[in-house]
Protein backbone atom coordinates (compact mmCIF):
# COMPACT_ATOMS: atom_id res chain seq x y z
CA UNK A 1 0.00 0.00 0.00
CA UNK A 2 1.48 3.45 -1.08
CA UNK A 3 0.32 6.48 1.09
CA UNK A 4 1.02 10.11 -0.16
CA UNK A 5 1.29 12.66 2.58
CA UNK A 6 0.37 15.85 2.52
CA UNK A 7 3.20 17.41 5.21
CA UNK A 8 7.16 16.33 6.02
CA UNK A 9 8.37 18.46 8.88
CA UNK A 10 5.12 19.19 10.82
CA UNK A 11 4.19 17.49 14.21
CA UNK A 12 1.46 14.10 12.62
CA UNK A 13 3.78 13.88 9.27
CA UNK A 14 6.50 13.35 11.47
CA UNK A 15 5.09 10.75 13.11
CA UNK A 16 3.97 9.39 10.26
CA UNK A 17 7.43 9.42 8.52
CA UNK A 18 8.65 7.50 11.93
CA UNK A 19 5.83 4.54 12.03
CA UNK A 20 6.35 4.20 8.39
CA UNK A 21 10.00 3.08 8.89
CA UNK A 22 8.77 0.98 11.76
CA UNK A 23 6.73 -1.23 9.95
CA UNK A 24 8.40 -0.42 6.34
CA UNK A 25 4.91 1.13 4.65
CA UNK A 26 5.36 2.54 1.35
CA UNK A 27 5.06 6.37 1.79
CA UNK A 28 5.88 9.91 0.47
CA UNK A 29 5.88 12.48 2.19
CA UNK A 30 5.32 15.97 0.43
CA UNK A 31 7.07 19.37 1.68
CA UNK A 32 6.33 22.81 1.28
CA UNK A 33 8.88 22.75 -1.95
CA UNK A 34 7.01 19.82 -3.46
CA UNK A 35 3.53 20.51 -3.06
CA UNK A 36 2.73 24.07 -1.69
CA UNK A 37 -0.51 24.02 0.19
CA UNK A 38 -1.16 27.81 -0.85
CA UNK A 39 -1.33 26.33 -4.61
CA UNK A 40 -4.24 24.09 -4.51
CA UNK A 41 -3.72 23.01 -8.29
CA UNK A 42 -0.37 21.91 -7.31
CA UNK A 43 -1.29 19.68 -4.67
CA UNK A 44 -4.43 18.17 -6.95
CA UNK A 45 -1.69 17.23 -9.76
CA UNK A 46 0.77 15.83 -6.78
CA UNK A 47 -1.81 12.91 -6.01
CA UNK A 48 -1.73 12.42 -10.32
CA UNK A 49 1.54 11.83 -10.36
CA UNK A 50 2.02 9.87 -7.39
CA UNK A 51 -0.63 7.40 -7.96
CA UNK A 52 -0.87 6.50 -4.00
CA UNK A 53 -3.78 4.12 -2.61
CA UNK A 54 -4.42 6.63 -0.10
CA UNK A 55 -3.58 10.25 0.83
CA UNK A 56 -3.31 11.46 4.22
CA UNK A 57 -3.15 15.30 4.56
CA UNK A 58 -0.99 16.32 7.53
CA UNK A 59 -0.31 19.73 6.38
CA UNK A 60 -1.77 23.24 7.47
CA UNK A 61 -2.25 26.63 8.25
CA UNK A 62 -1.95 26.08 12.10
CA UNK A 63 -1.16 29.64 13.66
CA UNK A 64 -4.26 30.45 15.15
CA UNK A 65 -3.56 34.01 16.43
CA UNK A 66 -1.73 35.15 13.09
CA UNK A 67 -5.05 33.55 11.25
CA UNK A 68 -7.25 36.53 12.74
CA UNK A 69 -5.17 38.93 10.48
CA UNK A 70 -4.43 36.28 7.51
CA UNK A 71 -7.64 34.79 7.01
CA UNK A 72 -7.28 34.87 3.14
CA UNK A 73 -4.16 32.83 2.98
CA UNK A 74 -5.22 30.50 6.35
CA UNK A 75 -8.65 29.90 3.77
CA UNK A 76 -6.55 29.14 0.65
CA UNK A 77 -4.11 26.21 2.80
CA UNK A 78 -6.96 25.31 4.98
CA UNK A 79 -9.72 25.23 2.96
CA UNK A 80 -9.51 25.31 -0.41
CA UNK A 81 -6.37 23.12 -0.78
CA UNK A 82 -7.86 20.05 1.44
CA UNK A 83 -10.64 20.45 -1.37
CA UNK A 84 -8.75 19.97 -4.08
CA UNK A 85 -7.30 16.77 -2.77
CA UNK A 86 -10.33 15.40 -1.92
CA UNK A 87 -11.48 16.02 -5.25
CA UNK A 88 -8.71 14.46 -7.25
CA UNK A 89 -8.55 11.72 -4.82
CA UNK A 90 -12.42 11.07 -5.58
CA UNK A 91 -11.46 11.14 -9.46
CA UNK A 92 -9.62 8.53 -8.78
CA UNK A 93 -11.02 6.53 -6.03
CA UNK A 94 -8.39 7.23 -3.29
CA UNK A 95 -9.39 6.79 0.12
CA UNK A 96 -8.72 10.48 1.46
CA UNK A 97 -8.10 11.09 5.59
CA UNK A 98 -8.04 14.89 6.98
CA UNK A 99 -6.92 16.03 9.87
CA UNK A 100 -9.07 18.44 11.04
CA UNK A 101 -9.93 20.69 14.74
CA UNK A 102 -12.27 20.97 17.65
CA UNK A 103 -12.19 24.98 16.63
CA UNK A 104 -14.99 24.29 14.09
CA UNK A 105 -16.61 24.15 17.57
CA UNK A 106 -17.55 27.41 19.84
CA UNK A 107 -16.48 25.99 22.96
CA UNK A 108 -19.61 26.31 24.70
CA UNK A 109 -21.29 24.28 27.25
CA UNK A 110 -19.59 21.40 28.86
CA UNK A 111 -20.47 18.38 26.98
CA UNK A 112 -17.82 16.47 24.31
CA UNK A 113 -18.48 17.26 21.14
CA UNK A 114 -20.11 15.00 19.10
CA UNK A 115 -19.06 14.95 15.08
CA UNK A 116 -22.70 15.62 14.14
CA UNK A 117 -23.01 18.65 16.23
CA UNK A 118 -23.44 22.28 15.04
CA UNK A 119 -20.66 23.58 14.42
CA UNK A 120 -19.53 27.68 14.52
CA UNK A 121 -15.98 28.01 14.88
CA UNK A 122 -15.69 31.56 17.04
CA UNK A 123 -12.56 32.99 15.07
CA UNK A 124 -10.36 32.75 11.61
CA UNK A 125 -9.12 29.24 12.26
CA UNK A 126 -11.72 27.95 13.09
CA UNK A 127 -13.16 28.81 10.09
CA UNK A 128 -10.44 28.13 7.41
CA UNK A 129 -10.76 24.70 8.79
CA UNK A 130 -14.76 23.99 8.79
CA UNK A 131 -13.99 25.30 5.20
CA UNK A 132 -11.92 22.53 4.72
CA UNK A 133 -13.98 20.53 6.36
CA UNK A 134 -16.61 21.14 4.24
CA UNK A 135 -14.92 20.92 0.48
CA UNK A 136 -14.31 17.59 1.37
CA UNK A 137 -17.23 16.37 1.81
CA UNK A 138 -18.49 17.98 -0.90
CA UNK A 139 -16.10 16.60 -2.98
CA UNK A 140 -17.82 13.32 -3.06
CA UNK A 141 -15.35 10.21 -2.68
CA UNK A 142 -14.33 7.94 0.19
CA UNK A 143 -13.04 10.21 2.90
CA UNK A 144 -12.15 10.45 7.08
CA UNK A 145 -12.05 13.82 8.83
CA UNK A 146 -10.12 13.44 12.15
CA UNK A 147 -10.74 15.96 14.38
CA UNK A 148 -8.20 16.27 17.15
CA UNK A 149 -7.11 18.66 19.91
CA UNK A 150 -4.51 19.56 21.79
CA UNK A 151 -1.28 17.53 19.79
CA UNK A 152 1.90 17.37 21.34
CA UNK A 153 5.20 15.66 20.54
CA UNK A 154 8.51 15.89 20.58
CA UNK A 155 8.55 17.47 17.82
CA UNK A 156 7.77 21.55 16.62
CA UNK A 157 5.96 23.81 18.80
CA UNK A 158 3.84 22.89 20.87
CA UNK A 159 2.37 23.56 24.68
CA UNK A 160 4.55 20.66 26.48
CA UNK A 161 7.79 22.18 24.85
CA UNK A 162 6.88 25.36 26.00
CA UNK A 163 6.30 24.36 29.48
CA UNK A 164 9.30 22.49 29.75
CA UNK A 165 11.41 25.89 27.84
CA UNK A 166 9.65 28.13 30.04
CA UNK A 167 10.92 25.47 33.21
CA UNK A 168 14.43 26.12 32.40
CA UNK A 169 14.46 29.97 33.45
CA UNK A 170 11.09 29.95 36.35
CA UNK A 171 9.29 27.97 39.47
CA UNK A 172 6.21 29.29 38.51
CA UNK A 173 3.83 29.78 36.06
CA UNK A 174 0.31 30.91 35.52
CA UNK A 175 -1.79 28.79 33.07
CA UNK A 176 -5.24 29.39 31.86
CA UNK A 177 -7.53 26.60 33.60
CA UNK A 178 -10.77 27.44 32.49
CA UNK A 179 -10.33 26.07 29.04
CA UNK A 180 -10.71 22.36 28.84
CA UNK A 181 -9.93 19.16 26.53
CA UNK A 182 -7.96 16.14 25.41
CA UNK A 183 -4.30 16.40 24.47
CA UNK A 184 -3.44 14.63 21.79
CA UNK A 185 -0.15 12.86 21.00
CA UNK A 186 1.12 13.21 17.73
CA UNK A 187 2.09 9.61 17.54
CA UNK A 188 -1.46 8.60 18.38
CA UNK A 189 -2.97 10.76 15.85
CA UNK A 190 -0.54 9.50 13.34
CA UNK A 191 -1.51 6.13 13.87
CA UNK A 192 -5.07 6.57 13.53
CA UNK A 193 -4.79 8.35 10.11
CA UNK A 194 -3.05 5.03 9.02
CA UNK A 195 -5.94 2.92 10.89
CA UNK A 196 -8.22 5.19 8.80
CA UNK A 197 -6.49 5.04 5.43
CA UNK A 198 -6.16 1.06 5.48
CA UNK A 199 -9.88 0.65 6.59
CA UNK A 200 -11.04 3.07 4.16
CA UNK A 201 -9.04 1.40 1.15
CA UNK A 202 -10.42 -2.10 2.59
CA UNK A 203 -13.76 -1.37 3.17
CA UNK A 204 -13.78 -2.22 6.32
CA UNK A 205 -14.89 1.28 7.13
CA UNK A 206 -17.25 4.04 6.39
CA UNK A 207 -16.18 7.58 5.23
CA UNK A 208 -17.56 10.38 7.76
CA UNK A 209 -16.30 12.53 10.17
CA UNK A 210 -14.77 11.29 13.40
CA UNK A 211 -13.34 12.55 16.67
CA UNK A 212 -10.18 11.29 18.65
CA UNK A 213 -8.79 13.09 21.44
CA UNK A 214 -6.26 12.06 24.39
CA UNK A 215 -8.05 11.22 27.82
CA UNK A 216 -9.03 11.91 30.76
CA UNK A 217 -9.85 15.74 29.58
CA UNK A 218 -8.47 18.28 31.52
CA UNK A 219 -7.44 21.70 31.68
CA UNK A 220 -4.08 23.32 30.18
CA UNK A 221 -2.85 24.21 34.04
CA UNK A 222 -3.66 20.48 35.24
CA UNK A 223 -1.84 19.35 32.11
CA UNK A 224 0.93 21.59 32.78
CA UNK A 225 0.97 20.31 36.49
CA UNK A 226 1.24 16.78 35.26
CA UNK A 227 4.24 17.58 32.40
CA UNK A 228 6.20 19.25 35.40
CA UNK A 229 5.33 16.55 37.64
CA UNK A 230 6.80 13.48 35.00
CA UNK A 231 9.43 15.81 34.05
CA UNK A 232 10.32 15.92 37.94
CA UNK A 233 10.17 19.51 37.63
CA UNK A 234 9.43 21.45 40.74
CA UNK A 235 7.39 24.48 39.22
CA UNK A 236 4.57 25.93 40.87
CA UNK A 237 1.08 26.18 39.03
CA UNK A 238 -1.05 28.88 39.77
CA UNK A 239 -4.78 28.70 37.94
CA UNK A 240 -5.79 31.67 36.03
CA UNK A 241 -9.29 32.35 33.98
CA UNK A 242 -8.58 32.46 29.63
CA UNK A 243 -9.98 36.27 30.59
CA UNK A 244 -6.52 37.65 32.43
CA UNK A 245 -4.12 36.05 29.18
CA UNK A 246 -5.67 37.40 26.46
CA UNK A 247 -5.28 36.60 22.87
CA UNK A 248 -6.38 38.05 19.14
CA UNK A 249 -8.34 34.73 18.66
CA UNK A 250 -10.27 33.68 21.05
CA UNK A 251 -9.90 29.84 22.13
CA UNK A 252 -13.09 27.63 22.83
CA UNK A 253 -13.50 27.08 26.29
CA UNK A 254 -15.06 23.44 26.32
CA UNK A 255 -12.70 21.25 23.97
CA UNK A 256 -14.58 18.26 24.81
CA UNK A 257 -14.77 15.54 22.17
CA UNK A 258 -16.76 12.51 22.16
CA UNK A 259 -15.07 10.10 20.09
CA UNK A 260 -17.14 6.62 20.51
CA UNK A 261 -18.08 6.31 16.96
CA UNK A 262 -14.16 6.58 15.78
CA UNK A 263 -13.83 3.28 18.33
CA UNK A 264 -17.04 1.73 16.85
CA UNK A 265 -16.22 2.36 13.37
CA UNK A 266 -12.80 1.50 13.36
CA UNK A 267 -11.28 0.27 16.79
CA UNK A 268 -9.52 3.14 17.05
CA UNK A 269 -9.96 4.00 21.45
CA UNK A 270 -9.26 7.32 23.23
CA UNK A 271 -5.45 7.11 24.13
CA UNK A 272 -4.40 7.59 27.73
CA UNK A 273 -2.25 11.21 26.95
CA UNK A 274 -0.59 10.36 30.47
CA UNK A 275 1.20 7.35 28.83
CA UNK A 276 2.06 9.22 25.40
CA UNK A 277 2.97 12.13 27.42
CA UNK A 278 5.93 10.00 29.29
CA UNK A 279 6.35 8.38 25.69
CA UNK A 280 7.42 11.79 24.46
CA UNK A 281 9.41 13.53 27.35
CA UNK A 282 11.62 9.78 27.03
CA UNK A 283 12.12 10.98 23.48
CA UNK A 284 13.16 14.40 23.90
CA UNK A 285 15.37 13.24 26.72
CA UNK A 286 17.21 11.36 24.33
CA UNK A 287 17.34 13.96 21.55
CA UNK A 288 19.46 15.81 23.80
CA UNK A 289 21.47 12.87 25.70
Amino acid sequence: MKILVFGKTGQVATELQRQADVIALDMIALGRDQADLSDPAACAAAIAKHAPDAVINAAAYTAVDKAEEDEALATVINGDAPTAMAEACAARDIPFVHISTDYVFDGSGDAPWRPGDATGPIGAYGRSKLAGERGVIAAGGCYAILRTSWVFSAHGSNFVKTMLRLAETRDALTVVSDQIGGPTAAADIAAACLTLARGLRAGTGKSGTYHFAGQPDVSWADFARDIFAQANLAVRVTDIPSSDYPTPAKRPLNSRMECGALETEFGIARPDWRRSLADVLTDLKGSTS
